[in-house]
This record gives structure tokens, C-alpha cells and sequence, in this order.
């Protein structure tokens, strides 16, 4: 008797097991946020040839599709304007709801520890910004710290609601974003991913083989040492942290990274690398907004740090739907962690309102940049120096000793300068015949040149 319970039971077992076969990435979860006036993409596993039918609450509409010979399935859904609560009911010969999903912007937030920085780790009035937090309207996902040597199909973690205690533990920068973001496009809901690791360089967030068949990346990447907070291998992070969820709609994503990649001179050509690799993989050119890193004391080269922010810089140039917030300003030289993180997710949420949402907010790009290097122009002992953004051109201390010139000898000295029309004039009795001209150029220096919008000027060097 017990012999034939205990077969009855196997077999129960075994049936739901093989019937009740309809599962999804842990990215498509309770509370989620999904792109709003988008197709987005859902998908899962399933016995093969087993139809699947997907129900999307907003407007009741059913999706059908059958698993392949690989047991995977997708499924593209229209979604409305922003909105919810609402369910998604998948199902096949078992099924899933997914519940409490609202509909609204959808972004990553990528990067080393800066962007990982949460508010328990110390940033500025976080107790009080934390006690604050509740909002329902906004919701996290956090992806665990993983690697691994080839593409994964799922990860941990799940979307949780913004409370006291969720926020705590996220992203900060990502945080104020939202926050800033909902304020401004009247309450829509924002969804953020968080996908960081501290310490780490950006070689391990882009594929291997981006990095394998770069002769340039490859050279670069095998100057990253060993270190024990985080991998060095290309492609580690990437597979295990960010392929999984590839495909699952964004409105763009946000990166705050470099300072493991100080002493790079191609930094520019390496997050130019990541970004085109993330892109073809989505299959989406979406906006990359990021960070450029504070000035602080670092390493024995002293222009090691410079020359990554200054390639930061380039890469507006060189890639497109790209844009950049300075935070010289705002930073500690001697700390590599700024503890003001609402003004670096606030510069970016300003970002992100002109350029991606400017019908919504009445932000233009002239608000939300800080002066960028234009051009320069050398008439006779003289260089005029023009800037993009450069609306009320002013120095924080009425005058500037940032600005250096040289010849076609290189050597750079000190240049006096005054502000006319919004360009910069130079002159230096030790350049007769000025070529080049640098700005702000130490791994310390915090910029003292701003404009009308009280943002500061990006470092530069014109010599490259």
C-alpha cells in the first residue's frame, strides 16, 4: 500500500513537473515597469511546440505564440501610455500572472561604485532623503554582482516599489534620477535597473570578442591587473549582468564608470566600443547618458585621471545620442567617491529632460551642458577659444589661471585670460606663436569656468 502511494506521488510529481512548464527570466516579475507607447519584447521557456498565450491586462488584448525546439518563446506586446497597476497572464499548460505592473520609463544604470553608491553607504542627507523614499510609482531592479565565461539566460533579483528600506540599498545617483524625472514628465511611472560593480573597468561589460578582435582594446585590456574587489577578464560582467536581460525595453540607460580605467589614453574608443556593442544587441540606438568622473588624487601620472575625463569628453563627438554631466564642481579631490549624489542624478535627469523628453519638460540642451570645447582660433600672439554652450561665460573667481597655451614645441605655460563675448582670450609672453591650448588639465583641478546655467566647463586639451 505505502509502495503504491509513494508511486502515485512520484508521478504527480513528475506530471506537474513536465506539464507545468511555462517560466520566465526573473527580469519579467511582480512590480515591474514596462516602456510605455512601445513594442516590448516577452519571453520565456516552455516545453517545444507548447502554444503559449499571453494576456495583457491594459486592454485585454491575447498574444499566442509556440515554443521552438530550443523550449524558448517570445511574444511582442503593445503597451499604452503610462500607467497601472495592471496583469500580465501567461499561460501554456500551466500559468503565470504577473501583478502589480505599471507602465511608464524604463532605464539602466550601469557603471562602477559611484553609480552603485547607495544611500546607506554615507551620501549626503541620505537618512533624510531615504525616510522620503516611499513612492509607488517608482521601482528597482537590482542585479546581482555575477560572472561569467559565456552569456547567460537568466539572473537573480526581482522589481521591488521605492520604500525607506528598498531605497537605502540602490542606486543613489539612479535614484535622484527618477525621482527627478517623475517630478517633471506629471507622475509617470520609472523603472531603473541597476547593474553595477565597483572597482571594476569597462572591458568586462562588453562582449569578449568586441574586445578579442580590437587589436587596440585587446592591447589595453591586458594592462588591467588583477585586483580583489572585482574581475579583470573581459566579457565576465557582461555575460552574467547585462546579456540576460538584452531585449527587455529601455528608454536608455545611464553609466557612471572610468576611474578603473585611469592611465587609458583610449578610454574614449573603449566606451565607444560598449556603448555600439549594447546597442546592436538591443537592437535599439538608445540614448547613453554618463557621468564624467570628478576630479580626485590618484596614482603616480599626474594627468592619468585628466586624460580619461578629457576622452570622456571626445566621445560626445565620436558617438551619437550620447551626452555627458560634469560634476567637477561638486566633487571631494580626495575622495574618489563624491557623497553628493542627488546633484549627479539631478544633472542627468536634466539631461535626459531636454534631450530625450523636451516637449514634456521646456529643458533645453543650453540648461543642462556645462561650456564644451569648440574651436580654437590663433591670430597672431593670441588664441581665441570658443565653446559649445557657452551662454554667460564666467569665471567662479572673477579670473582664471586653468588655461595653459604652447607652441609647436608642446611645452605648455600658464596663459592669462579674459572672458569677451562669450570666448575666451588668451595670451602668454612665453608663447610667441601659440598652437595648442589646454584647459583645467591636472587630475585635481576643478573647473573655474562656468556659464549662465552655473554648470562648469569640461577639461580639454586641443593638441589631440
Amino acid at each position: 500500500m505505502k509502495n503504491n502511494i509513494f508511486k502515485f506521488v512520484f508521478f504527480l510529481l513528475i506530471s506537474s513537473t513536465m506539464m507545468a512548464n511555462v517560466s520566465l527570466p526573473n527580469i519579467f516579475s511582480d512590480n515591474m515597469v514596462l516602456q510605455r507607447n512601445s513594442e516590448v519584447k516577452i519571453w520565456g521557456w516552455a516545453n517545444p511546440k507548447e502554444e503559449i498565450k499571453l494576456v495583457s491586462g491594459w486592454n485585454d488584448q491575447e498574444y499566442k505564440t509556440v515554443a521552438n525546439n530550443q523550449a524558448k518563446w517570445e511574444i511582442t506586446v503593445k503597451t499604452p501610455e503610462a500607467g497601472g497597476p495592471f496583469t500580465i497572464s501567461i499561460k501554456g499548460y500551466n500559468e503565470v500572472v504577473l501583478k502589480n505592473i505599471l507602465i511608464g520609463e524604463v532605464w539602466l544604470c550601469s557603471g562602477q561604485s559611484n553609480m552603485e553608491m547607495s544611500a546607506s553607504w554615507g551620501i549626503d542627507d541620505g537618512e533624510e532623503e531615504a525616510k522620503n523614499a516611499a513612492n509607488p510609482n517608482i521601482r528597482f531592479f537590482t542585479v546581482p554582482k555575477l560572472t561569467a565565461e559565456s552569456p547567460q539566460n537568466n539572473l537573480l533579483g526581482n522589481w521591488t516599489e521605492s520604500t525607506p528600506e528598498s531605497m537605502k540599498n540602490f542606486s543613489a545617483v539612479g535614484y535622484f534620477f527618477a525621482k527627478r524625472l517623475r517630478d517633471d514628465l506629471k507622475n509617470v511611472p520609472i523603472g531603473l535597473i541597476s547593474s553595477n560593480w565597483g572597482g571594476t573597468p569597462a572591458e568586462i561589460w562588453m562582449p569578449e570578442k568586441v574586445v578579442n578582435d580590437d587589436p587596440i582594446l585587446l592591447e589595453n585590456a591586458k594592462k588591467l591587473n588583477e585586483q580583489e574587489y572585482g574581475p579583470r577578464q573581459p566579457g565576465r560582467a557582461y555575460n552574467a549582468m547585462i546579456y540576460p536581460i538584452i531585449g527587455f525595453k529601455i528608454a536608455g540607460t545611464l553609466w557612471y564608470q572610468g576611474e578603473s580605467n585611469v592611465g587609458s589614453l583610449v578610454y574614449d574608443k573603449t566606451l565607444g566600443a560598449l556603448i555600439t556593442s549594447w546597442r546592436k544587441e538591443w537592437k535599439d540606438d538608445f540614448p547613453f547618458y554618463y557621468v564624467q568622473i570628478a576630479p580626485f588624487k590618484t596614482g603616480t601620472n599626474n594627468f592619468s585621471n585628466v586624460t580619461v575625463r578629457d576622452s570622456q569628453r571626445k566621445l560626445l563627438k565620436e558617438v551619437s545620442k550620447t551626452g555627458m554631466v560634469v560634476i567637477s564642481d561638486i566633487s571631494d579631490t580626495i575622495d574618489i567617491h563624491p557623497k553628493n549624489k542627488k546633484s549627479v542624478g539631478i544633472r542627468l535627469a536634466n539631461l535626459a529632460l531636454a534631450v530625450t523628453y523636451p516637449e514634456a519638460s521646456g529643458l533645453n540642451s543650453n540648461l543642462v551642458n556645462g561650456p564644451l570645447f569648440k574651436a580654437i582660433k590663433v591670430e597672431k600672439n593670441k588664441v581665441v577659444v570658443s565653446f559649445d554652450y557657452a551662454e554667460g561665460l564666467y569665471f567662479k573667481d572673477k579670473k582664471s589661471n586653468q588655461f595653459e597655451v604652447a607652441g609647436a614645441d608642446g611645452v605648455f605655460y600658464p596663459a592669462e585670460a579674459l572672458i569677451k563675448n562669450n570666448e575666451v582670450i588668451l595670451t602668454s609672453k612665453k608663447v610667441v606663436n601659440p598652437a595648442k591650448v589646454r584647459f583645467a588639465w591636472g587630475n585635481t583641478t576643478q573647473a573655474d569656468l562656468f556659464n549662465k546655467a552655473n554648470l562648469p566647463a569640461s577639461c580639454f586639451t586641443s593638441e589631440f
